[in-house]
């Protein structure tokens, strides 16, 4: 693909259609904009680029790419909306769901190796659904509790006693309240 070819969004790929490879570049209209950020429940979505490359891998493909955003969230701690860029690099693998290169274990799960790379993911079919692998990692990449540069937590007042003997209590200790001596 050109350099600098824009390509619409949501965007997917069939695993015969890559070829030798694609280089694909990414930025979402406004309007597609708004519908991700209420997809990972942000204030907005101010930009999002993202440089996708996908090259073949044994009988599938490896998806990496480069991923830059600003991002409008609410803090966690002070309530207060605050922008955050977000740049991020990513890399998976994808096999096809017929692929004899996903070797099951007896229960059908793929063999994992703690000290090894990820498995790569299984398609449902033969199609790589690209934009789908943009938005994933662009979520990997919020902080899910938010805390505007600055913002500081500050513990709420100790609750006061509400039971029925507090009064009572309050009584005892005062024990002329109208404070006259008499």
């Amino acid at each position: 693909m050109a350099e600098g070819v824009i390509n619409p969004w949501p965007y997917s790929v069939t695993l015969g259609r890559m070829g030798r490879g694609m280089d694909l570049r990414f930025e979402p209209d406004e309007a597609a904009r708004k519908a991700i950020a209420k997809t990972l429940n942000l204030v907005s979505l101010d930009s999002l680029d993202a440089e996708i490359f996908l090259r073949p891998w044994m009988d599938g493909a490896e998806v990496s790419g480069l991923i830059r955003a600003r991002v409008t969230q609410v803090c966690s701690v002070s309530a207060d909306e605050f922008e955050e860029p977000v740049e991020s690099r990513f890399s998976v693998r994808v096999l096809p769901a017929d692929s004899e290169n996903t070797s099951p274990d007896e229960n059908g799960d793929l063999a994992l190796d703690p000290e090894g790379d990820d498995p790569p993911d299984v398609l449902e079919g033969e199609t790589i659904d690209v934009s789908g692998y943009v938005i994933e990692h662009l979520a990997l990449e919020l902080d899910p509790f938010p805390r505007k540069p600055g913002a500081v937590f500050e513990a709420p007042p100790e609750p006061v006693e509400l039971s029925p003997f507090a009064a009572l209590k309050a009584l005892k200790a005062d024990p002329d309240p109208s404070g006259d001596g008499a």
